[in-house]
């Protein structure tokens, strides 16, 4: 990945240290407590059949929809449609109509059409739907539909903005100007401090993979902080700003976190496994780009724990492609591409954990959007199958 110069300035002059962010949370469950419906004896035998069996009839019957809507398929990106359209145009416009040199690398950055490029804001945005739930305030009365409007506009604000910070590291020092002049916007310093800290984990993340030592090259440790740094911090810490913004409690606002960092984790697991599978085109990259490009990934590692002799063709690099055919002949001997799945899976496993975990709502488009969310974790990890 290309820096940006200014990226890269902020990389030489402030974040030198790293933090691990990796302690999993215990996910807590939902209970549903049964609905007791109390019978009373009307008198007459044939009055309370009939009664009794309407009962069950309509028991029935709701019960049949709830098992309808629970089993319905939903496509995730087809719930946004319409806000990603309005986003893609919103970012197109501001770097056309400001920088018109820009207007070609515009074009596809934001073209509709890609779902790689589609992702992230796709999580936001239903993010923001699936904590549409009531909140108890003290505040007097106000305007519950405007209230609505404007919140529904600063959560689509977090979707632009984490958006312009990924695409900051290709498109250079603008795209990160007005992604922090649009943070500003937001006027909540919590939300400001948190995508503030997004940027710095990009940065560390990128000198993390930079410049490893031939330690920490080989320490799945150090590669799972690295890859939550440079590929699950923007998302996890963009799904809590969203339950931020919406006044939600720490408890809700982690479980968003959570949902994001393990959704993350597990989207670039399964990169890495497309990388050796030769399924990776599709991506938009080359397959064993990283291995090519001296990056140690979850696979090696594994394998690397089969057979240490793997240990001297990392520390030897990559550069001569016989060590890449060796490399590639221990990976085939290996469960190192199993493993990495099996690690995805898991991952995958605990953003749906947390999507359970959220307070209980009988909204169905709140309903909907959460099992949208569930959906991307089914989605991110069929991406090897």
């Amino acid at each position: 990945m290309i820096f940006s110069r200014g990226l890269s300035q902020i990389s030489r002059n402030r974040f030198s240290r790293c933090r691990c962010l990796f302690s999993l949370r215990p996910q807590q469950q939902l209970y549903h407590s049964p609905i007791h419906a109390s019978q009373k004896v009307l008198g007459c035998r044939v009055i309370h059949s009939w009664v009794s069996n309407a009962l069950s009839g309509i028991g029935q019957q709701i019960h049949h929809q709830s098992t309808v809507i629970a089993e319905e398929q939903v496509d995730p990106f087809s719930l946004v449609a319409d806000d990603l359209s309005l986003l893609s145009n919103r970012l197109r416009s501001m770097v056309v109509a400001e920088v018109p040199k820009l207007a070609s690398a515009a074009e596809y950055f934001f073209k509709m059409g890609v779902e790689g490029k589609r992702f992230r804001p796709t999580i936001l945005l239903l993010m923001a739907t699936a904590l549409n739930v009531p909140i108890p305030r003290s505040a007097p009365q106000v305007d519950v539909d405007s209230v609505s409007r404007d919140l529904r506009t600063r959560q689509q604000s977090i979707a632009d903005i984490a958006e312009m910070i990924h695409l900051a590291v290709l498109a250079g020092d603008f795209l990160l100007s007005r992604a922090c002049v649009a943070l500003a916007s937001l006027k909540n310093t919590e939300v400001v401090s948190l995508l503030a800290t997004v940027v710095e984990h990009l940065v560390t993340g990128e000198t993390m993979q930079m410049s490893p030592s031939a330690d920490e090259r080989c320490s799945m440790e150090y590669y799972m902080q690295k890859t939550y740094y440079k590929t699950a911090s923007l998302i996890s810490n963009s799904c809590k700003s969203i339950a931020l913004l919406a006044g939600h409690t720490a408890e809700v606002s982690m479980l968003a976190f959570d949902y994001g960092k393990n959704l993350g984790l597990a989207f670039q697991l399964i990169d890495d496994v497309l990388d050796f599978t030769g399924k990776s085109a599709a991506l938009g990259k080359g397959s064993l780009s990283d291995i090519r490009h001296g990056i140690v990934t979850a696979p090696i590692l594994y394998a690397m724990e089969e057979f240490p002799q793997l240990r001297t063709l990392v520390d030897r690099g990559f550069d001569d492609p016989v060590n890449v055919e060796i490399a590639l002949d221990y990976l085939g001997k290996s469960r190192g591409i199993q493993r990495t799945r099996e690690l995805a899976s898991k991952h995958a496993s605990l953003a749906s954990a947390a999507i359970d975990s959220l307070p209980e709502s009988d909204d169905e488009e709140v309903q909907r959007s959460r099992r949208a969310l569930v959906e991307l974790t089914q989605r991110a990890i069929a991406r090897a199958k």
